[in-house]
């Protein structure tokens, strides 16, 4: 895995931008990132004082809140967060752009905060944190992302410190960076769901991406559905201007599967439940 991270921050030809004031809203605080990085973050705790598995959950390229602003939390992440919630799982948002003084990556681009190696780090190094605290069931913890957040959990899911992550679910990860630099062999127990009809983040490569250990990566690929399936609200629409898309010219298309989406409700809880503490 050291020989893809160092590939990886070649290409990207950056390292993280240095850290300023950061705001805090009503709810996050800041917990310890990789590299001296204070990672802004959001739980959202079981009462009662019970220990849960820990999810954390991962954002996508149009970020949780820049740092002038505290989290705002999209619906799609609001949605999640009350699902695992009511399963008893506390749900840790970390916020790997505020932090760094960024608000998004869908039109800037993400140098300095690449999935692959920067938010990779984020991941193990949250993970770290969460399963430390007393909230956390022993075992470990599940990560869990979306899009540029599921790229990030796809890369944490290969390298990952023994006893730490229990398993990874990857929406709608861009596998490509990945596929094409090699070196990607994942030692956890891995699910990503993918849109048949995703343009922004094409389905095959993740599919040849977990064809390197089927064993452990399970893919789920979902007839009619594009880019962002899971959404609860909106519509199918197109997106433009953005930095990185399927057959260039930066337009893709987004919105919710109603079938896809019921779906995801089923299978990621079961996934979850399946899993056997962190090997």
């Amino acid at each position: 895995m050291r020989g893809l991270i160092l590939a990886m921050l070649l290409l990207s030809g950056c390292a993280a931008e240095a850290q300023g004031p950061i705001t805090l809203g009503a709810g996050d605080m800041m917990i310890p990132g990789p590299e001296g990085v204070q990672l802004r973050a959001r739980l959202v705790p079981v009462e009662d004082g019970r220990r849960g598995v820990p999810v954390l959950a991962f954002h996508g390229c149009g970020g949780i809140g820049g740092p002038e602003r505290g989290i705002r939390l999209p619906s799609r992440e609001r949605d999640w967060a009350d699902r695992l919630h009511a399963l008893g799982h506390p749900v840790l948002f970390v916020d790997s752009f505020g932090s760094r003084g960024r608000t998004e990556a869908c039109r800037g681009g993400s140098v300095g905060i690449e999935a692959e190696t920067i938010r990779r780090a984020d991941a193990h190094a949250a993970a770290a944190w969460a399963a430390a605290q007393p909230w956390a069931a022993p075992g470990g913890v599940v990560l869990l992302g979306w899009s540029h957040g599921g790229s990030t959990v796809t890369a944490a899911a290969a390298g990952s410190p023994p006893g730490l992550i229990r398993g990874v679910i990857g929406f709608y990860p861009g596998c490509y960076r990945l596929r094409q630099v090699g070196g990607w062999q994942p030692n956890v127990p891995m699910i990503m769901l993918l849109g048949a009809e995703d343009d922004w983040t094409p389905a095959r490569h993740c599919e040849a991406l977990a064809a390197r250990d089927p064993a452990r990566v399970r893919v789920q690929v979902f007839p009619g559905a594009h880019h962002g399936f899971d959404a609860p609200t909106g519509e199918v629409r197109q997106m433009t201007g953005l930095a990185f898309t399927a057959r260039g010219g930066g337009v893709a298309t987004i919105g919710p599967n109603p079938a896809a989406r019921e779906a995801v409700h089923a299978i990621v809880p079961a996934f979850i439940a399946g899993l056997a503490p962190a090997p």
